[in-house]
């Protein structure tokens, strides 16, 4: 893995652009939608768009991306398939929590018009308490709100136990952040034991879990979990990332009822999709080994 990365850091940003394509959906609003239109004629799956592009820190540029997502409601509106996806960094936390806090209330209140759901995407450690507490007074106000929360950190359980008491989706990942071993676990065994049985505890907990692994194993286990309990299949759905070669499961999931969706980053700005998909590829070995097959495959 350590070549792999290496030939990842020196890949120019052209090459990670054209041979990643599959990953992203393009550039532009349109692009994205464009993309959860086709995945969903075709293919029957859900989407939740995001944005690309993290720590904004100039009010004009937070203000620009506040109006991106204002558009992007409004191209979506009338696609009940598809979701929002958004992080902290791009809306105003780096200047205050409460100026953060009214930006994704904006966004929230006027995607519950159309009965548009939104997720708060979790980034790193050093924002996961400011991150729920948003949520939490959010999600008081108003019912098309959920979150994400990341297995591989010690503390999520006790996160589950303390969401808001309104039952909400909880989009349930590894997390891509690569956390110290005093407050995380770092062995991906590891991770996804633990992601499975936060999946128990999101239901025991009355919650929705928005089950989000390309791990065939760990999808398996939960399908039989689901079954087993007589989980209602409008009570959880599964998620995956663009271009993950997993159509044959993601076809199976759709077969049996269940919701499948994926995750389609878009750009408005290229470099935000470069950086985005070098992280992804430094964090998962097997996309690495895709791209960096279809490389030298050309």
């Amino acid at each position: 893995m350590d070549l792999k990365r290496t030939i990842l850091d020196l890949m120019p940003d052209m090459l990670v652009r054209t041979f990643a394509a599959p990953y992203c959906a393009g550039k532009g609003i349109s692009s994205g939608v464009a993309k959860a239109d086709e995945i969903h004629s075709k293919l029957g799956l859900s989407t939740t768009l995001d944005l690309l592009g993290e720590e904004v820190f100039k009010r004009e540029d937070v203000e620009a991306t506040v109006q991106v997502y204002f558009r992007m409601i409004e191209a979506v509106k009338d696609r009940p398939f598809a979701t929002i996806s958004l992080k902290p960094t791009q809306l105003g936390i780096n200047e205050s929590e409460a100026y953060c806090q009214e930006n994704l209330r904006r966004i929230v209140a006027a995607a519950a018009e159309h009965k548009i759901h939104i997720t708060l995407d979790m980034e790193d450690r050093h924002f996961t308490d400011v991150t729920l507490r948003m949520f939490k007074a959010i999600r008081n106000e108003f019912d098309n709100f959920g979150i994400v929360l990341q297995s591989r950190l010690f503390r999520t359980p006790e996160d589950i136990k303390a969401l808001h008491t309104k039952p909400c989706k909880v989009r349930i990942c590894i997390g891509i952040y690569k956390e110290p071993a005093e407050v995380a676990l770092q062995d991906k065994r590891d991770m996804k034991e633990k992601l499975f049985e936060c999946v128990q505890l999101l239901l025991e907990h009355g919650h929705y879990p928005e089950i989000a692994t390309h791990d065939e194993p760990t999808v398996r286990r939960c399908m039989a979990y689901l079954d087993q309990r007589g989980v209602a299949k409008d009570a959880y759905e599964f998620q995956m990332l663009l271009g993950v070669p997993r159509m044959e499961l993601q076809q199976e999931i759709v077969k049996r009822g269940q919701v499948m969706r994926l995750y389609v980053p878009f750009a408005e700005d290229w470099k935000y999709a470069v950086h985005y998909m070098k992280r992804r590829l430094g964090a998962n070995p097997a996309m690495a080994a895709m791209v960096i097959k279809n490389l030298f495959g050309r």
